[in-house]
């Protein structure tokens, strides 16, 4: 059940929109399902004489019996309340009972208070009512609504528990503030997939993601063709900023400003200062990186970040957090179009999974902060070849980096913040679903051209050094291809056995989706082989096994010369 108030000035503006038909002709059966007093409030949706006039007037009575000078400019309350999908639907009487405790617990109109603001409840539709209510009591006073918007949250939590309906999960007031619901009509009219605050924020967080510099952070708002602007001190330091899209411009035609504390708690300029100090980077260029290296050299700090969420250090995980959440950020921008939305996605999860009450300003996550600036210097990646395969590696790393924040969440009862990580690690699974298809395809091609005695060595040393996964991973897709993964390390000149037990090592692997594929990315990675092998021509003769040098026929040894010592 999700609670949402904000504040207005135009009484008879909201009251039409309530009792109207929606911008869709979503709302049918308009009408007041509980009030400050029965029978007071005139009810256009059910009463033919009554009038949004009259209702009007009733509600505003105490607003308008003050003397001009107190009376509030902003005097309206409103807070819609929905439930979550799926539950099952509230009637009429319950919904009453919704809106009489939640104006108790905000202070809008305790329980037996004759004096307490006027307010009414209307249900337009199945799943939510919108309570009304004008911001001064009868006595001429003001409600005392501290914290309105918390305690209408914890109400809603017991309304859940005592309805039989489902919990959500309690925030902690580290969330981003949510657009408003005059916000999103402004949005929608405007033709906006969404509103301007929720695209700002994800360009700010972009820009942040590996900057060195708060200078070229204000570089890069600029370049992504954001309105900036600085506040300055009188010795022309710089005290904040703020950010507008071009073309968001209120009634007036000025441009609508959000300042970065207003986008997020963790996008303030302090917070920023505090995060470039403690993840402090080398603004110094070298070469451009290709975006297969890039992304290959991300998978360290990726594999580290695991092991640190699965530790005890709060500082440190946090910081950890949010290197991780920049790396996701630097990939998104960066992704191929295969992987793109789904990537956008898991940042824009994953950004809420980075906010808690524990500061990590002094932890060092300059390792995950390098890596994504590497990522963006490299540019976008193809989404083929050797980018596609990197792109696979790294996205099944970050999967069980997402998993083990949600379990680090989870286990210091932060719930929305595991919740967004289990929603980032979905989209990522998603992602290198479509990632890792042509490379795994092009390894299962490699494994069929091997003769069944290759594949029987190879079987003999994975249930050796594995024997509480061999059946496991003979039974999930992807066996084939950690066959061709280990045959294509001992064509390299390594012990595969020994390689196993090194990559099983870095981490349990009984959280993983597919076992088989979180080896194949690690003894990669960790051997430094191809992500993408060249798919191969069509099937041939099966290779028996791979010759010793010794065992080369002599015709085709090469002399030092650079040619062919003769067959004897």
């Amino acid at each position: 059940m999700v609670p949402d108030i904000s504040t207005g000035s135009r009484t008879y503006g909201l009251l039409a929109y309530l009792y109207g038909p929606g911008r869709r002709d979503e709302h049918t059966d308009p009408h007041i399902v509980a009030a400050w007093e029965p029978g007071l409030a005139p009810d256009p949706g059910r009463d033919p004489a009554a009038t949004l006039k009259q209702l009007t007037d009733r509600l505003d009575l105490p607003v308008r019996a003050l003397p001009a000078g107190r009376r509030p400019q902003r005097h309206l309350w409103h807070c819609p309340v929905r439930t979550a999908p799926g539950d099952r639907l509230l009637n009429d009487a319950e919904w009453g009972e919704v809106a009489r405790r939640i104006v108790h617990a905000t202070g809008i109109a305790e329980a037996g208070d004759d004096q307490a603001c006027r307010w009414i409840a209307v249900r337009h539709a199945p799943d939510h009512i919108h309570i009304v209510a004008t911001l001064k009591r009868q006595d001429g006073r003001s409600p005392r609504r501290h914290q309105d918007a918390v305690r209408a949250q914890a109400e809603c939590r017991r309304i859940e528990a005592d309805f039989g309906i489902q919990r959500l999960n309690s925030g902690d007031r580290t969330a981003a503030q949510r657009p408003t619901s005059a916000e999103r009509s402004k949005a929608e009219r405007a033709g906006r997939a969404e509103p301007p605050r929720e695209t700002l924020r994800e360009a700010v967080r972009q820009s942040l993601a590996g900057a060195a510099t708060e200078d070229e952070f204000f570089a890069r708002l600029t370049a992504a063709g954001l309105r900036v602007e600085k506040r300055l001190a009188p010795s022309g330091d710089t005290l904040g900023y703020k950010v507008a899209l071009p073309g968001d411009r209120n009634r007036a035609g000025e441009p609508v400003w959000f300042s970065g504390s207003k986008l997020a708690p963790d996008l303030s300029l302090p917070k920023i200062r505090q995060r470039l100090e403690a993840g402090a980077l080398d603004a110094e260029e070298g070469p451009r990186p290709r975006p297969a290296a890039a992304r290959r050299d991300a998978v360290t700090p990726a594999v580290r970040a695991v092991a640190v969420l699965d530790q005890d250090d709060e500082d440190t995980a946090v910081a950890h957090l949010v290197g991780t959440g920049e790396l996701l950020d630097a990939l998104a921008q960066t992704a191929p179009a295969t992987t793109r939305r789904e990537l956008s996605q898991a940042a824009r999860a994953f950004e809420r999974a980075t906010r808690t009450h524990e500061r990590a300003a002094r932890a060092d996550h300059r390792a995950l902060r390098t890596a994504a600036r590497g990522v963006l210097r490299a540019g976008d990646a193809l989404g083929r070849g050797e980018d596609g395969g990197t792109t696979a590696m790294v996205l099944s790393t970050l999967v069980l980096v997402t998993l083990a924040a949600a379990r680090w969440h989870s286990a210091h009862g932060h719930a929305q913040q595991a919740a967004a990580a289990r929603q980032a690690a979905q989209h990522l699974r998603t992602a290198y679903q479509g990632a890792a298809a042509p490379p795994l395809r092009a390894m299962r091609h490699h494994a069929q051209r091997l003769s069944d005695p290759v594949r029987r060595q190879h079987t003999t040393t994975v249930t050796a050094a594995l024997p509480e996964y061999a059946d496991r991973l003979r039974q999930e897709t992807g066996w084939d291809a950690l066959i061709a993964t280990l045959d294509q390390a001992q064509a390299a000149g390594h012990d595969p056995g020994a390689l196993l037990k090194t990559v099983v090592e870095q981490r349990e692997l009984d959280t993983a989706d597919n076992v088989n594929d979180v080896l194949i990315w690690r003894i990669r990675h960790t051997a430094n082989l191809p992500t993408a092998p060249k798919p191969a021509m069509a099937p041939g003769p099966a290779r028996t096994r791979a010759l010793k040098p010794t065992e080369v026929p002599a015709h085709t040894i090469p002399t030092p010369s650079g040619q062919r010592r003769p067959r004897r």
